[in-house]
């Protein structure tokens, strides 16, 4: 597991995290809480180019908010 980055908002029905760094993981990428369980996939990447932002889109809705704040993984 790698980490993406914390997520900092839901938007428009999608997962913003934000990057510690300048790593951008390839649109597609699946994208996974502490505990293992899917959260969904990378579908846009956007923002300053040494802190990108990432838009996840999520497998189920109703688990977004309660991610915020929350690190979020890569399966590598």
């Amino acid at each position: 597991m790698k980490r993406l980055g914390t997520a900092v908002r839901t938007a428009q029905g999608v997962l913003v995290v934000q990057s510690p760094d300048e790593t951008t993981p390839e649109l597609g990428t699946e994208v996974v809480d502490e505990s293992l369980g899917t959260v969904g996939t990378v579908v846009d990447v956007f923002g300053p180019v040494e802190r990108p932002y990432f838009a996840i889109s999520p497998d189920a809705d109703d688990r977004l908010a309660m991610l915020v704040g929350s690190p979020v993984y890569t399966r590598p």
